[in-house]
């Protein structure tokens, strides 16, 4: 496995560092490490980024969360030894483990391994509120943005467009790009997925009047059928000031992954750190309310890495044989 030494550290401050593991535990760890997330202004890089903050506090290594197309392009990273650690949706990760995604196909991603859950990815739209575009009908014709290539949402929206029957313009772009090319006007909605609330949702709120909405409960219905990897969600009205009550919503897991190559013992104390630190971790972001220990039995395919394993024997959740990378 080639395991990169990066140069960006995020130094810890001694007011954040917690006993780090024994140093003979530390022989064999990299030097440093690099999270893959996603672009700028989506949950992922928000995310990623401060988790990464945080075990290098906590663990005294460096650590950094750097952008990418997001889990298509991070599977292919971690498979490859490029990136120590990545955060992938479920539906991606497990195209690129049958040797089906779309940024290395034909190649089997089978050296990826479970680390912590994280949470739930929930698909929803963001317009502005003069154009009068409430629901997916309303797109039809329209220019939709879905997030970068290769990340959840341009996997999915144009597969749940063609479902429903509905034509549209995708374009590709970073959630900050394109929720400025939404308030331009240059783009006429902005169609993603990623952990609620959407920070660039958030801050198109505070500047313009916008709509937020999703699928209505017959899509929903028939969507899920269609796509049986995918869950039912809702989005709590609390979340947007646009919205007046729960919205149904459809949304798949998101999952940490590191190489089955990575050493036992830094994989168990960042799963370690991760999970036994809840409050930190929703200082990072909301979306983890849902980073929960028992939530691991939501990856029901994906090998969890020997390191994950034994912290979530040791504290009583069992993994079952056929999933022990």
């Amino acid at each position: 496995m080639r395991i990169k030494t990066w140069n960006i550290a995020i130094c810890a401050t001694s007011a954040l560092a917690l006993s780090a593991p024994a140093l003979a535990d530390r022989d064999d760890w990299p030097r440093s490490f690099t999270v893959g997330t996603a672009s700028q202004g989506g949950t992922y890089y928000i995310y990623g980024s401060g988790w990464a903050d945080m075990v290098a506090g906590m663990l005294d290594v460096r650590a950094g969360g750097e952008v990418t197309g997001g889990p298509v392009q991070n599977a292919t990273l971690v498979e490859t030894g490029d990136h120590e650690f990545g955060l992938v949706t479920m539906g991606p990760a497990r195209a690129a483990w049958d040797g089906e995604s779309e940024l290395a196909p034909g190649m089997e991603h089978k050296n990826i391994r479970a680390v912590f859950p994280m949470y739930q990815t929930t698909f929803h739209i963001i317009t502005r509120e003069g154009d009068d575009l409430t629901s997916m009908e309303d797109l039809e014709g329209k220019r939709v943005g879905v997030g970068p290539s290769g990340g959840t949402a341009d996997m999915y929206f144009p597969q749940f467009f063609d479902e429903l029957g509905i034509d549209v313009r995708v374009r590709n772009g970073g959630a900050s790009d394109l929720a400025g090319q939404l308030q331009d006007g240059l783009i006429d909605a902005f169609a993603f997925a990623a952990g609620t609330p959407i920070s660039a949702f958030s801050q198109l709120e505070a500047e313009i009047d916008t709509n937020i909405f999703s699928v209505t409960e017959a899509q929903q219905e028939q969507l899920l059928e269609a796509f049986p990897a995918l869950a039912p969600a809702d989005i709590e009205a609390d979340l947007y000031g646009s919205l007046d009550e729960d919205t149904p919503a459809i949304s798949i897991w998101n999952f940490a992954i590191t190489h089955q190559d990575m050493p036992e013992s830094l994989v168990y104390e960042v799963t370690k750190a991760v999970m036994e630190n809840h409050d930190r971790m929703m200082d990072i972001h909301r979306a983890a309310r849902e980073t929960l220990p028992e939530n691991h039995e939501f990856n029901d395919w994906m090998p969890w890495h020997p390191g994950a394993v034994r912290w979530f024997e040791e504290n009583g959740y069992e993994i079952s044989e056929d999933l022990r990378g």
